[in-house]
């Protein structure tokens, strides 16, 4: 079923009206929750809405959901499943098992994971882990030292937080050296606020975001970075998790929602991983030079390689390389050209001085 257009939406949330409920969600980045139109919490300003087709676009923008107005009819599991997630988050630094969740529930532990995929399209156990990984990210941004960060998170040892990044990327480099040889890469293009936006996936996650001025252009760059995989255009009905994280990320580029937090499929070197996983907790609105990055990876004297490790960056906007600076503030380069990275950075920092004006109204 198609959304309603942005009017009736915003109608809908003003008279909270339960007909619109199970045809679309709104996000308010001022609080980082998703709502029924029926919610019956305080009017969000017009401005710190987003609207989602399903739950899963609305978590993929790193929405939660509300406590109060999310799927509350006590004939499903659902609002038990959320407060199962909620658990999770409390609890990310230590070992959960699945039988400890399960009891919480009532049920086996075979049905949790079941009915935890199908309400969240992702397992208890992966969740953590990302959960995990978001705290890691936090911690960074504090100031934390990355050996104290990678402990502080609960992944237990250096080798977890890199190395699971390692597994989830799922590219084996034999696959990747080979041209993607047996890989089926299912794509499609967008139109966005930078220009034409190209997103491909395999079953594992996505392996490339470019941005271009044709389709053609960017379907032959794809080729030439997969000569030997099997290409095709996607449709909703083939890969529906393509079209909701292009959704999720071109409302990230075009709308100023959060940006989302999807699975990757890439691959690189161990240390141009170790690059692009430290990229991935610049916040919005800061920006650090190459010396910088260098220096926090623990790699002082790898400033050049730095910077090629972020021109190889397949991934636009999803690992914001274009956060990284010469020391002298210079944009540096961007291999989708200047023009996109100063447009990205001018709308970071808009939004987060609007977001700083708005809780400091609020105090």
């Amino acid at each position: 079923m198609p959304m309603p257009s942005e009017t009736e939406m915003k109608k809908a949330i003003a008279e909270r009206d339960p007909a619109f409920d199970g045809q679309f969600l709104y996000g308010v980045i001022t609080t980082g929750v998703f709502c029924l139109p029926s919610c019956p919490t305080k009017a969000a300003k017009p401005e710190n809405v987003r609207f989602f087709a399903d739950i899963d676009a609305a978590m993929l923008a790193g929405f939660r959901p509300c406590k109060r107005c999310y799927f509350v009819d006590k004939g499903t599991r659902t609002d038990q499943l959320v407060e199962i997630a909620r658990y999770i988050e409390s609890h990310s630094d230590e070992k959960i098992t699945l039988s400890s969740l399960a009891e919480v529930v009532g049920v086996s532990a075979s049905r949790l994971q079941r009915l935890f995929k199908e309400a969240f399209s992702i397992s208890p156990k992966a969740y953590q882990d990302a959960v995990r990984l978001r705290c890691f990210k936090q911690s960074l941004k504090n100031g934390d030292a990355v050996t104290d960060a990678i402990y502080g998170a609960g992944f237990g040892s250096i080798s977890r937080v890199y190395g699971e990044a390692d597994r989830h990327i799922g590219m084996t480099p034999k696959v990747y050296r080979t041209g993607g040889k047996g890989e089926r890469i299912s794509y499609a293009c967008r139109k966005t606020a930078l220009g034409l936006m190209i997103m491909a996936a395999t079953d594992k996650g996505v392996c490339s975001v470019q941005f271009g001025d044709t389709e053609s252009e960017l379907v032959t760059a794809l080729h030439k970075e997969y000569p030997n995989a099997e290409l095709m255009l996607s449709s909703a009905q083939e890969s529906p998790e393509l079209d909701r994280w292009m959704e999720a990320l071109d409302q990230h580029v075009s709308l100023g929602a959060p940006r989302p937090d999807l699975p990757l499929d890439i691959k690189g070197t161990a240390f141009q991983m170790k690059v692009w996983q430290f990229l991935l907790s610049i916040k919005e609105g800061d920006v650090m030079s190459y010396k910088q990055v260098a220096e926090r990876i623990d790699s002082p004297n790898a400033v050049r390689a730095v910077g090629t490790a972020c021109g190889k960056n397949l991934l636009g906007v999803l690992i914001p390389c274009h956060r990284v600076l010469r020391s002298d503030g210079g944009l540096g380069g961007y291999r989708w050209g200047l023009e996109r990275k100063q447009l990205l950075l001018k709308k970071e920092q808009k939004h987060t001085e609007k977001c700083h004006q708005e809780r400091t109204q609020l105090i």
